[in-house]
């Protein structure tokens, strides 16, 4: 499948470091010509009879006025031992976007073309330097903005999850192999594979795959954070938990009812996860019209977050009203934590007697700084199980997530095909459907659309 999009043999160039001004950037070309072209600009140094792996310093010129552009490093790496597998050139220069540009027209001059969107890794990928999953985690690891990300990123890139499915892909495609070689021998009867082996592998890859699947949910969490509403009656003291929890006055804190007309958001990360804190509008009947959208919008904000922290004052609510708050959340099926704040004016000990028949409500002066880190530890539990060990496979990639869905029901239908004795001809082909899916996975089944649209999502450098 591959030997069609096999065709890159011109040289591309971008700007691999962030655009803007910097103390240097870093331009990477790639390409059959990538010596020859940055050689024209580098009267210092014959950079084609230079050995890979090494540094040059010179000026860099203007190929049509032969004008000094800037003193710079070239780094010279030779395929196939390189990033894309091709002979690759990076230009450390001053951090000046006027000088960035002047580099990359004067590299267009000589003969390159501007990279397309995530064109290295993409190269990387086609020339057998990454897998499919590996280069998309090239991208999820730009991307990381916490330990547990970054380290799920690496993980991918390393190899990850890919080692497994390619074993998994070897021993079904032997399986599938003998499977047909029977068919070539159907007049004589002969078993070439054994079922009994067969359906150790369906039974062993069966786990492996729902293993991954159940990961993705903990995976989303790292990848994306949790949307997180906190939700109460006027008053409860929604605004004072967020700027407790951000640990600065981020929200307007009054006493008169309605002060928060609408939405705010904020991140907060809490060990390697990122909450996206929405602190909402009190939830109560009101005449005044632009205090009902805003309830409106918490009553839909509520509705579509991962998780609800749902914050009632101890003082003024009542069991009755708060059991009926909490039926109200289960029956919308809404992933909540009950928290009972301002026990600092009813007392802790007063509160959890008065809710003592509601359990796991999570007691708290948001004002007095209270068992906020129980709160937190609860934030992580609710969502994480209370433990992230990013050492353990994670599914983070939502394409990975639905082509292993489609593994999972094409072992289903092979274990089904071998217990109800399916002829040999349907089976291979059940085989082949899984062989399929594993394959899109790792990019050993892809064409060059759906990889244009993976790489699109890439940064122009990268």
């Amino acid at each position: 499948m591959l030997g069609k999009l096999a065709n890159y043999d011109d040289t591309i160039v971008a700007l691999a470091t962030a655009p803007g001004i910097g103390a240097i950037a870093v331009i990477r070309l790639s390409g059959a010509e990538a010596i020859e072209v940055v050689d024209k600009l580098f009267p210092s140094k014959d950079l084609t009879t230079q050995k890979g792996y090494t540094i040059h310093f010179g000026a860099l010129t203007n190929p049509v006025n032969q004008q000094v552009i800037d003193e710079v490093l070239v780094s010279l790496f030779k395929g196939p031992k390189s990033y894309t597998g091709e002979d690759t050139i990076e230009i450390s220069c001053h951090g000046s976007p006027y000088i960035q540009q002047q580099i990359i027209d004067a590299c267009v001059q000589a003969g390159a073309r501007m990279a397309k969107p995530g064109e290295f890794t993409q190269r990387a990928f086609i020339n057998g330097k990454l897998d499919l999953t590996q280069a998309e985690s090239v991208a999820d690891l730009i991307a990381s903005n916490t330990a547990a990300s970054h380290q799920t990123a690496m993980q991918q890139m390393r190899g990850g999850f890919s080692k497994e499915l390619r074993d998994l892909r070897e021993e079904l495609i032997k399986f599938s192999a003998l499977v047909e070689l029977e068919l070539d021998f159907s007049q004589e009867d002969v078993a070439f594979a054994d079922r009994t082996q067969l359906y150790e592998l369906v039974s062993r890859s069966g786990s492996l795959v729902r293993k991954l699947i159940d990961s993705f949910q903990m995976g989303n969490v790292i990848k994306n954070g949790v949307s997180t509403a906190i939700v109460g009656k006027p008053n409860a003291g929604k605004s004072t938990l967020l700027n407790t929890l951000l640990n600065e006055n981020r929200a307007i804190v009054s006493e008169i009812a309605g002060t928060t007309r609408d939405t705010i958001e904020e991140i907060l990360n809490i060990q390697g996860i990122l909450y996206r804190l929405i602190d909402t509008a009190g939830i109560r009947e009101s005449i005044d019209a632009i205090e009902s959208i805003g309830v409106q919008k918490s009553l839909e904000k509520m509705r579509s977050a991962g998780l609800v922290i749902y914050l009632f004052d101890a003082l003024e609510t009542t069991p009755e009203a708060l059991a009926q708050q909490k039926a109200e959340l289960a029956q919308a099926n809404i992933n909540y934590l009950l928290v009972a704040n301002k026990i600092d004016i009813l007392g802790e000990d007063a509160a959890k007697a008065k809710f003592a028949d509601t359990p796991g409500i999570i007691y708290i002066s948001a004002k007095n700084h209270d068992h906020i880190q129980q709160l937190k530890d609860a934030l992580v539990t609710s969502v994480m199980g209370g433990k992230i060990n990013t050492e353990d496979t994670i599914i983070t990639n939502a394409r990975h997530y639905a082509a292993l869905q489609s593994v999972r029901k094409s072992l289903e239908d092979v274990r089904t095909g071998m217990d109800n004795d399916l002829p040999g001809d349907l089976l291979a082909l059940d085989i082949r459907h899984c062989l399929h899916y594993l394959g899109e996975i790792t990019g050993e089944v892809t064409n060059e659309d759906r990889l244009d649209f993976i790489f699109s999502k890439f940064c122009i450098g990268k």
